[in-house]
C-alpha cells in the first residue's frame, strides 16, 4: 500500500513538473506583441488586437537626399565581426536637423544582422529589432535605414539579432550629433572589452587626449567608473540629454551604466581612466586612485521644467525584476522575472499616442541591472523614495542595483512596439525583457521561424 502511495505521489509530482514544461515552451515562430498578458497601468483598457491597425514596417524616417549617407558593410572575421573592416566601426557624425542614411550590407555575418541606434529616438520602423521592426539581414542582402538627427548628443549603434554575441564581438559603434552650426572640439571614447582586454575605441592601454570635450560611451554589459586626473571637470550630457548648469566636479568617480554616455568638459588637460587599464590622457599628466565617492545624478545639476506634469499620469506601471527556478523554452534553471513571471508570461505595456507614463522598477534579484528603454527617454524622479533634485535626470539607459527602486517616467510620444530589456545582453535570452505597446501598432514579422529572426 505505502509502495502504491509512493508511486502515485511521485507521478503527481512527475504530472505537475512536465505541466510546467510544457507551459513554458516557447513557438518556433511568433509575433512578439503577442506574447505575455496586456498590462493597461491602472489606465482606461485599449485596443490589443497584434493582427490589424498600423504596421511597425510603415513607420519609417523621411524621403529626400540624405545629408549624411554611409555604407557598413558587416564581416564575420575570425572570433570577431568587423563593420568596413573594423570594430569598433566607423564613427557616424551628423548636425542637429540633417537626414541620416544607413546602408547595412551583410557580406559574411551568419546569423543574419541589424543596426540598432541606440539611444535615438528614432521611427519604429528604423529601430533594428530582428522579429519586430525589421527582418534580420541574412547574408548577401542590405538593408537602408533613414532618420532625423533630431537631438544633438552622443549615442551609439550595434546589431540586435543575436546581440548578446555580436554586440560582444564587434558589431557596433559610435554615432555623435552635433549642435547645428558647432564647431567645438570633442572626442570619442568608446569603451568595450574584447576578451578581457578594456580598451578604448578598440585600443588597450592608454589613448592621447586631443580634446577637454570627451564622449564617453560604454558598450560593455556591466556599469564601469571613470575618473580624472589633474583638473576638474562637468558631466555635460547624459546619454544625449545636457545637463542644467553642471557644477565643477573634482575628486569624484562617474558611473556609465551598460549602454549610457557621458560628456565630460574638463576645465583643462587631464587624463580619464575608465577602468582595467585603459584612459585617455594629455601628455604629462599622472593617474590618481578610483575616488571613493560618485557623483550623484539624483542631486547633480540645477532643476528646471520637464515639459510634462508626471503627477498627472495616464498610466503607472510596474516593473518588478526578480529571479526563481523554473522552466524558460523547456529548460530547467534560474531565471529572471517580470512582476513575478517568467517569460514569455511578462507583461505588455499598453498606451495611446499622447499618455503620461510613470513607472517604478525595482530589482530584488540579486544582481545589478541596466535597464534600457527602446525609442524613448525618460526622466527619474525619485530613487528609494528621495526625490530628485539636481537637474532633470534624462536617459535612455538606467542602472539599477539590487535593492533599489526608482520611479520614472516619460511622455508616450512615439508610436511602435519597443524593447524595454536589461542591457546586460547575457540576461536577455534568460528572461529579463518586457515591451512597450501603442494601441493601434502591430508587427509585420516574427521571431525565430525562416528568418532566423533572434533579436537578443
Amino acid at each position: 500500500m505505502r509502495a502504491a502511495v509512493a508511486v502515485v505521489a511521485a507521478l503527481a509530482v512527475l504530472g505537475l513538473v512536465g505541466c510546467f514544461w510544457y507551459a513554458s515552451l516557447v513557438p518556433g515562430t511568433y509575433d512578439m506583441a503577442a506574447m505575455g498578458y496586456a498590462d493597461y497601468g491602472g489606465g482606461t483598457p485599449v485596443e490589443h488586437d497584434h493582427t490589424a491597425g498600423m504596421s511597425v514596417a510603415d513607420l519609417k524616417g523621411p524621403s529626400g537626399t540624405p545629408d549624411v549617407a554611409v555604407t557598413l558593410t558587416a564581416r564575420e572575421e575570425g572570433a570577431k565581426y568587423t563593420l568596413n573592416g573594423t570594430t569598433p566601426g566607423p564613427e557616424i557624425r551628423a548636425e542637429q536637423g540633417q537626414l541620416i542614411q544607413v546602408t547595412l550590407v551583410n557580406e559574411s555575418v551568419p546569423d543574419g544582422v541589424t543596426l540598432h541606434w541606440h539611444g535615438v529616438d528614432v521611427p519604429n520602423g528604423e529601430d533594428g529589432v530582428a522579429g519586430i521592426t525589421q527582418d534580420a539581414v541574412p547574408r548577401g542582402r542590405s538593408f537602408v535605414y533613414r532618420f532625423v538627427a533630431r537631438a544633438a548628443g552622443t549615442y551609439w549603434y550595434h546589431s540586435h539579432q543575436v546581440s548578446h554575441e555580436q554586440v560582444k564581438n564587434g558589431l557596433f559603434g559610435a554615432l555623435v550629433i552635433t549642435p547645428r552650426g558647432s564647431r567645438t572640439a570633442d572626442q570619442v571614447a568608446l569603451v568595450h572589452t574584447y576578451e578581457g582586454k578594456r580598451t578604448v575605441n578598440g585600443v588597450p592601454g592608454t589613448s592621447g587626449m586631443s580634446s577637454t570635450h570627451l564622449r564617453v560611451i560604454n558598450t560593455d554589459a556591466g556599469p564601469i567608473r571613470i575618473w580624472v586626473s589633474g583638473t576638474t571637470f562637468q558631466v555635460a550630457a547624459i546619454d544625449g540629454h545636457d545637463v542644467n548648469e553642471p557644477p565643477s566636479v573634482a575628486d569624484r568617480a562617474v558611473l556609465v551604466t551598460a549602454g549610457a554616455r557621458v560628456d565630460l568638459r574638463l576645465a583643462g588637460p587631464g587624463r580619464v581612466d575608465v577602468g582595467g587599464g585603459a584612459a585617455v590622457t594629455a601628455t604629462g599628466i599622472s593617474p590618481v586612485p578610483l575616488p571613493a565617492e560618485t557623483v550623484d545624478f539624483l542631486a547633480y545639476g540645477k532643476n528646471a521644467p520637464l515639459g510634462f506634469d508626471p503627477s498627472r499620469a495616464d498610466r503607472d506601471f510596474r516593473y518588478d525584476i526578480g529571479r526563481r527556478f523554473g522552466f524558460l523554452d523547456g529548460r530547467p534553471g534560474m531565471w529572471w522575472t517580470v512582476n513575478g513571471h517568467l517569460f514569455p508570461d511578462v507583461p505588455m505595456f499598453m498606451v495611446r499616442t499622447g499618455d503620461v507614463v510613470r513607472m517604478t522598477l525595482h530589482n530584488g534579484s540579486g544582481e545589478v541591472h541596466p535597464m534600457h528603454l527602446h525609442g524613448h527617454h525618460v526622466v527619474v524622479l525619485s530613487r528609494n523614495g528621495v526625490a530628485a533634485g539636481g537637474s532633470p535626470w534624462w536617459v535612455d539607459s538606467l542602472d539599477v542595483n539590487d535593492g533599489e527602486t526608482y520611479e520614472i517616467a516619460f511622455v508616450a510620444d512615439n508610436p511602435g512596439i519597443w524593447a524595454d530589456h536589461c542591457h546586460n545582453l547575457e540576461h536577455v535570452p534568460e528572461g529579463l525583457v518586457v515591451h512597450l505597446a501603442y494601441a493601434g501598432v502591430r508587427s509585420s514579422f516574427q521571431v525565430g521561424g525562416p528568418t532566423g529572426n533572434t533579436p537578443e
